[in-house]
């Protein structure tokens, strides 16, 4: 019975801890379009990649030496809600005159206390379970999949809900709402299981500390390759992210297609990616044992070139919608496959005394470096052909994007030596 209650306070721990995303992580450039910051997407994307660059890093210190993680992960929790909140507050008050610079900046450090708390509550998860006597590698995954419900909870509710008579995909109010679920997970967060500070890890070296010594992976060819694709393939990551709702929205500009599910409810449409992704985590396994880590990693490489290509084909109507839904569907995939079997590949490959330093660097590479330098592209590209083109084409920028993930699949391809194939 004590272990069912502890599944629960956890399930609703990561629940809370995904839905705070999904309130706004795929609605904010729909609205951010809509205020006239379209051009300035990228960059509230580009940030989360660039405080995922060193502020999980910097919390972990704290949380290992000095604070307890859940403490930790309630005050950083207390600050993300407040200025998210705050951000909302200010849109509010703007009204039609929101300016770029008091958003951002707003939103940046609700982002930079927000980002270091996705490990720091899957730390929170891991002392729980060991302490209770469970097996983490057991009884996590199945935890860890009511995260993506709540997120895509969060979304729907995004989706549907109407305050004012304004859907909140439409409003600022998606930051408000975020930001409410930050505070009742600050107060949440301090009914976990006390963790444990490291003191005498004070004492490390800052190349200890910052999981500098991963580095040294560089100097083996094939784990080269490998990162140097992570943060390639990472370019993906954000992209669907920032620009996928934007584009499902501007079609409400065509009196004929306004009035579809696609574009009135594109957030929910969205939300089969996160469902697909839920699912394509249960297929892993049997892909693993079947093709090997580098076929699976190709295959989510080439599921991104239908990822783009999809969007680029379809059209909110019937049966142009079916090309958006397959998109979706091939998310998980996309997304999944690449990032659990890269994960897979750091953990068979690299050395017992810098394994989770190298995972960190694998993250890095992905969800920092690319994410961050993707976005960015991506937002030159969306800029280029749809808000400073004398023919607006959405359709031509996700072909680039397509294109784009169809050479880094390639090259990979090319470069990248199986380690089956080669440990034979």
């Amino acid at each position: 019975m004590k272990n069912k209650q502890l599944t629960f306070k956890l399930i609703l721990m990561n629940f809370l801890e995904f839905a705070v995303w999904g309130a706004y992580l795929t609605s904010l450039g729909r609205y951010l379009g809509n205020v006239g910051l379209g051009p300035q997407i990228k960059w509230f994307f580009a940030m989360q990649g660039i405080v995922s660059l060193f502020m999980p890093t910097l919390m972990g210190i704290v949380a290992d030496r000095h604070i307890q993680a859940q403490k930790v992960l309630s005050l950083c929790h207390a600050l993300a809600g407040l200025f998210m909140i705050a951000a909302g507050v200010y849109c509010m008050q703007a009204g039609d005159a929101i300016g770029f610079a008091p958003l951002f900046v707003l939103y940046s450090i609700s982002v930079a206390f927000f980002m270091p708390t996705i490990a720091i509550a899957n730390s929170v998860a891991y002392n729980a379970l060991g302490k209770a006597g469970m097996d983490p590698v057991k009884d996590f995954p199945p935890i860890r999949v009511f995260g993506t419900v709540g997120f895509i909870c969060s979304m729907l509710v995004t989706n549907f809900l109407k305050i004012g008579g304004v859907a909140m995909q439409d409003s600022f109010t998606q930051l408000i709402s975020s930001g409410v679920l930050s505070l009742v997970l600050c107060g949440y967060a301090l009914t976990m299981p006390a963790c444990e500070t490291n003191k005498s890890a004070g004492n490390a070296s800052l190349a200890d500390a910052f999981g500098l010594k991963a580095f040294t992976l560089f100097k083996d060819p094939q784990f080269a390759v490998f990162f140097i694709f992570s943060m390639l393939l990472g370019a993906s990551l954000q992209i669907t992210n920032g620009y996928a709702n934007t584009f499902l929205g501007s079609f409400a500009s065509d009196p004929a297609l306004a009035d579809t599910f696609a574009v009135k409810n594109s957030n929910a449409l969205i939300s089969i990616s996160q469902a697909s992704e839920t699912l394509c985590i249960l297929l892993i396994p049997f892909f693993m044992k079947r093709f090997g880590i580098k076929k699976v990693m190709l295959i989510a490489m080439f599921a991104w070139v239908f990822r783009f290509g999809f969007f680029g084909l379809g059209s909110p109507d019937f049966p142009g919608v079916l090309l958006f839904i397959l998109s979706c569907l091939v998310y998980g995939v996309a997304f999944d496959f690449f990032n659990i079997s890269g994960s897979l590949y750091v953990e068979q490959n690299a050395s017992t005394e810098i394994r989770s330093s190298a995972q960190g660097l694998f993250m890095l590479m992905t969800n920092g470096l690319g994410a961050t330098i993707g976005t960015l592209a991506a937002g030159a590209v969306v800029d280029a052909t749809v808000y400073n083109a004398a023919n607006p084409s959405w359709a031509n920028a996700w072909y680039i994007f397509a294109g784009y993930a169809l050479v880094v699949g390639v090259l990979f391809a090319i470069l990248f030596k199986d380690p089956q194939k080669k440990t034979a």
